[in-house]
């Protein structure tokens, strides 16, 4: 791990930008982040480009300019760049897929006019291959445990890694309401412009609308974001946090910041489909999400019976990604994934047993274990009445699984 490698590609590519640079950090809460920021600046008129990671479907996804995913043909182009480049140097260094792939779509960026760069960290921060770029405002959203092997066990010690985005005199945003000290101690000693939930901004809301309060600003009557869930008021807060701290070169209005939440868009986020059964699909893989998806799914209102999806990283704390929808789901359909890193589906039922679910298929509850995604979905549509629900969560190749299968079905 290190960033010695992708910067030697860096310095050949000649890579720089013109426009102001945002990156976000956190456990949770990234894709919204970036959705949210990216969908303000368009409605305010400015061209944006936006990488984000990782993909549910398509690769595509990854390369976001000014709203639409790249096309093939112009990622190819820039892949065959970056790797000329590579290839030019003395002792030609190796990069991984994340490296090469964020070193191309950050060379797209380079070049296509844009006014504003939202780049979305894959992993941590400080050692993120995101981070050869230098950030003019960086977000950190939420700090909780997860990737601990690789970030450390203790929020203090996750909390340095994702300020390793910071520079020094920059904007930095942090929407955790509790963040680490470690994470407050660096962006001081980097003199960062620091805004902090709760002391530099906050916010308050009834059932209808929300309102902002800033260093020397204030908005009421906000509407709620499009996008779902428990923490999108701590995502969108912070987001108007970092707006206002970039005002003087990206100017948005009160009605952009209206339009931009409104009409965000980012599948697998507490995303509710049309229809019956009630279809929630929801990439939350470590117990900081699956509480959020929990409290999320606790507000629906009735239904008489839930089926859960499972799938997850064999890595990740298993039992603490179950333990708060244990109330909440009666079938437990655990499945296989298309990736090594995956725990099988009779590893999963295993930690489920573990908590006290039974492996029985009665009208009571119970678990079933499936080779794919798609079955499973397949198996709880045939057993869910109309007024049940659906929740499909974990890993990205889990809802990608069942969201694939539902696209082939509508064509």
């Amino acid at each position: 791990m290190g960033l010695e490698r992708i910067n030697r590609v860096k310095d050949a590519l000649g890579l720089h930008f013109d426009c102001p640079i945002i990156t976000v950090a956190g456990t949770n809460g990234k894709g919204s982040t970036c959705a949210y920021l990216e969908s303000i600046l368009l409605a305010s008129g400015y061209r944006v480009g936006c990488h984000m990671s990782p993909h549910l479907l398509v690769f595509n996804e990854r390369a976001r300019v000014n709203g639409e995913e790249a096309k093939d043909e112009l990622l190819l182009e820039h892949f065959a760049v970056v790797e000329k480049a590579r290839v030019s140097l003395l002792n030609a260094p190796t990069l991984t897929y994340f490296e090469f792939t964020t070193l191309a779509i950050m060379h797209l960026f380079s070049k296509s006019g844009l006014d504003a760069v939202i780049l979305e960290v894959g992993m941590g921060g400080r050692l993120d291959a995101v981070n050869i770029v230098d950030a003019d405002c960086a977000i950190v959203t939420s700090i909780d445990i997860d990737h601990a092997d690789y970030l450390g066990g203790t929020r203090e010690l996750i909390g340095l890694e994702k300020a390793g985005i910071f520079r020094a005199g920059k904007i930095v945003v942090c929407g955790d309401p509790v963040p680490p000290q470690s994470l407050i101690d660096y962006a001081e000693k980097l003199a960062c412009d620091l805004w902090l939930q709760g002391r530099d901004y906050n916010f308050q809301g009834d059932k209808q609308q929300w309102g902002w309060a800033g260093r020397q600003k204030r908005f009421s009557g906000l509407g709620y974001p499009a996008l779902r869930g428990a923490n999108q008021i701590l995502n969108a807060s912070a987001v108007i946090a970092a707006l206002m701290a970039l005002h003087q070169r990206l100017p948005v209005s009160a009605q952009d910041i209206r339009n931009g939440f409104a009409l965000v868009e980012l599948p697998g986020r507490f995303q509710v489909l049309p229809g019956q059964p009630t279809v929630v699909l929801d990439v939350a893989h470590n117990p900081h999400a699956a509480a959020t998806l929990a409290q999320g799914l606790d507000k629906m209102g009735y239904h008489p019976y839930t089926y859960a999806i499972f799938g997850a990283m064999a890595d990740k704390d298993i039992a603490g990604v179950i333990r708060p929808l244990l109330g909440i789901v009666d079938f437990w359909f655990c499945t296989d994934l298309p990736t090594p890193r995956a725990a099988s589906a009779s590893a999963l039922a295993q930690q489920l047993n573990e908590q006290g679910v039974k492996v029985k298929n009665g009208a009571d509850g119970g678990i079933e274990c499936f080779s794919d995604p798609a079955a499973a979905y397949q198996k709880a549509l045939s057993k869910a009445g109309e007024g049940d629900r659906i929740v499909t969560f974990g890993s990205f190749y889990t809802v990608a699984g069942v969201m694939a299968y539902r696209n082939n079905q509508a064509h």
